[in-house]
């Protein structure tokens, strides 16, 4: 004979009862609304509707526990609105399951799942792209178990605070550049609807107030050089020549014979060529760096060649007009390497392939040490240096946008629109000699 089927209205009271005396196992029927029970499990009740879907199956759809999710009315409802989905032909338990799919599927894009997956496969395909990687990887390690979507504004301004009370703070640009490349992290996501939307969108870095070491900084970062500099910096690349002569010399008498001699070499290697460039074409380090001789066209006088910092967004190759001078540098180099056609015009000594970013670094220490140049003068300032002449000497701004291949000429007013001291005291001077009134 069949049990008796528990049948009781369920109330607080009910409730109460059974989570205290209850049987492990046990189901307890509402009176009044049909499939609507509870189950008595280790050390808790849950409500629970039973239902057949269209198929004509058997199935229970759990609402929540008692006292902890939901009272005994609301539950009711829960349960109301459950039998309502089955009477339009719906499965209330198939619909839970999606959502928790759903939820679990969310929870799993972690930043570092996105970042090992889908992310890494896009950035591959970029030219620094395992820079970038690592770069998130490192900086933000601590948010690598946090959701995409979860990310918030605290989350920035708490990582900003961190990094700047740190015993030995990075500067702001580079925090900003490790912020900047999460966030192109996070615009993927959200382009490929992998969360709805990208959650620091808006979301930018507090720019500190510059302390006085930092405006010292960033006039250096940003300045051009003066003729007694420029006079320095030549005779800091000849010693430079004369030096890496020497100790050649003296390494191939003590020993080392069977290494070439560098006498009678214009560049002893690639340092001279390659600072004497930057100097008259304003190039970047990265598009030296990348610089083929299939770039160069030694007939036209002129380099052609995808500058690499927008290359992510501008992929057409540009033109640019090469000086004399510089032209003469490009030949001599050529001539030393048996005049190849092809390849990097810069490639690693090592590997033949292209010299890491790093590579101009001790080099450049060197030089300026020989040419009593500021230690702090960074290589970039030959770039600032080729613009700000230009703008100097009467060249339009729209050209030197070009020449320095600004993706916006409003960088370049904004950075290079600047004149010498004696240049801008020479115009004023113009201005009050155009009326001799006193």
């Amino acid at each position: 004979m069949a049990a008796t089927k528990d049948t009781r209205k369920l109330t607080k009271r009910v409730l109460d009862k059974l989570n205290k005396d209850g049987s492990i196992g046990q189901n307890v029927w509402d009176s009044e609304l049909t499939g609507f029970h509870v189950r008595v499990r280790k050390g808790a009740l849950s409500f629970r509707v039973s239902y057949y879907n269209v198929l004509g199956e058997r199935r229970v759809v759990t609402l929540g526990r008692y006292g902890a999710t939901m009272d005994a009315g609301e539950a009711r409802e829960a349960a109301k609105e459950a039998l309502l989905l089955v009477s339009s032909g719906q499965d209330p338990r198939q619909i839970q399951e999606q959502a928790k799919q759903e939820i679990r599927k969310e929870h799993s894009q972690t930043l570092k799942a996105y970042l090992e997956g889908p992310y890494t496969a896009f950035q591959n395909r970029r030219k620094d792209g395992s820079g970038t990687l690592r770069r998130i990887r490192k900086d933000f390690e601590e948010w690598l178990d946090k959701p995409l979507y979860s990310l918030t504004r605290a989350d920035v301004e708490q990582w900003q605070a961190d990094e700047e009370a740190k015993e030995k703070p990075r500067a702001f640009l580079t925090l900003k550049r490790s912020y900047d490349a999460l966030h192109a992290l996070l615009v993927h996501a959200a382009e490929r609807e992998v969360i709805p939307d990208n959650p620091l969108k808006g979301i930018k870095l507090q720019k500190p107030a510059l302390k006085e070491e930092d405006l010292i900084e960033e006039a250096n970062r940003r300045r051009y050089l003066e003729k007694h500099e420029v006079k320095a910096l030549f005779l800091g690349l000849s010693a430079y020549q004369e030096q890496r002569k020497k100790e050649r010399q003296n390494s191939r008498s003590h020993g080392k014979a069977y290494l070439p001699s560098l006498d009678n070499l214009t560049y002893v290697d690639h340092v001279e060529p390659y600072i004497l460039l930057m100097y008259y074409t304003g190039f970047r380090p990265g598009d030296l760096f990348g610089l083929r001789w299939e770039h160069i066209n030694f007939q036209n006088k002129s380099i052609r060649k995808i500058i690499e910092k927008t290359s992510h967004h501008n992929q057409a190759p540009m033109t640019f007009p090469v000086s004399d001078k510089a032209l003469k540098v490009l030949k001599i180099w050529n001539n030393q390497h048996g005049a190849p056609s092809k390849g990097y015009v810069f490639p690693s000594t090592v590997t033949g392939k292209r010299m890491d970013s790093t590579s101009m670094q001790k080099p450049w220490k060197t030089v300026k040490k020989l040419s009593g140049l500021p230690d702090d003068l960074p290589m970039y300032a030959l770039r600032h240096n080729f613009a700000s002449q230009l703008v100097m000497s009467g060249v339009d701004l729209l050209t030197v946008s070009k020449l320095m291949a600004h993706a916006d000429i409003q960088t370049t007013i904004a950075h290079y629109a600047h004149l010498s001291p004696d240049h801008t005291r020479d115009a004023v001077e113009g201005f009050s000699n155009l009326i001799n009134i006193h």
